[in-house]
């Protein structure tokens, strides 16, 4: 694969550059495996539809071609459980969930990630992304099989981490 940049300039990253070493959605760390691909978790509703709408052209255009989104404000009714799983990002900045590489946080390195870019944040980020698994195992223990209906908040934050809470 040829080296390719991407130079950002959005409101959050004005001038940010980073390379995409790796082909698209390969390649990835063997620890590393979600069940959901970014355009499928756009188009599914994760974060209120609110997440990344100022960075679109960041990203291939068909990512948003069914996407669920809301520029003007964070909308639960647009995630795919209907129920707001998210914390703001000043907590995330408050917890040191977030660098100044990927300011809006997991999604936003998954996106990067996922197109091909590797930097020294990945082995923690996946590391994070493990971490959540833990919440499937509270469902499965807790829930009928099928049951969207319980532990809705849980569900979506897991589609938020790109594990897929519909098959639990």
């Amino acid at each position: 694969m040829k080296k390719k940049t991407i130079v950002v300039n959005d409101l959050m990253q004005s001038g940010y550059s980073y390379s995409l070493t790796e082909p698209v959605a390969t390649n990835f760390h063997p620890d590393f495996v979600p069940e959901l691909t970014p355009p499928q978790l756009l188009e599914l509703g994760v974060f209120g539809g609110k997440y990344m709408t100022d960075c679109v052209e960041e990203f291939p255009a068909e990512w948003f071609a069914n996407a669920r989104l809301c520029s003007e404000r964070h909308d639960p009714d647009l995630n795919f459980f209907r129920i707001n799983a998210s914390q703001p990002l000043s907590v995330w900045r408050e917890k040191s969930w977030v660098n100044d590489e990927d300011p809006r946080g997991w999604f936003q390195w998954y996106c990067r990630y996922y197109l091909g870019r590797r930097i020294a944040d990945d082995q923690r980020q996946i590391k994070r992304w493990k971490a959540i698994r833990r919440h499937a195992g509270q469902i499965k223990a807790n829930c009928k099989p099928g049951d969207w209906n319980c532990r809705p908040k849980q569900r979506q934050a897991l589609l938020h981490w790109a594990y897929d809470s519909r098959r639990i």
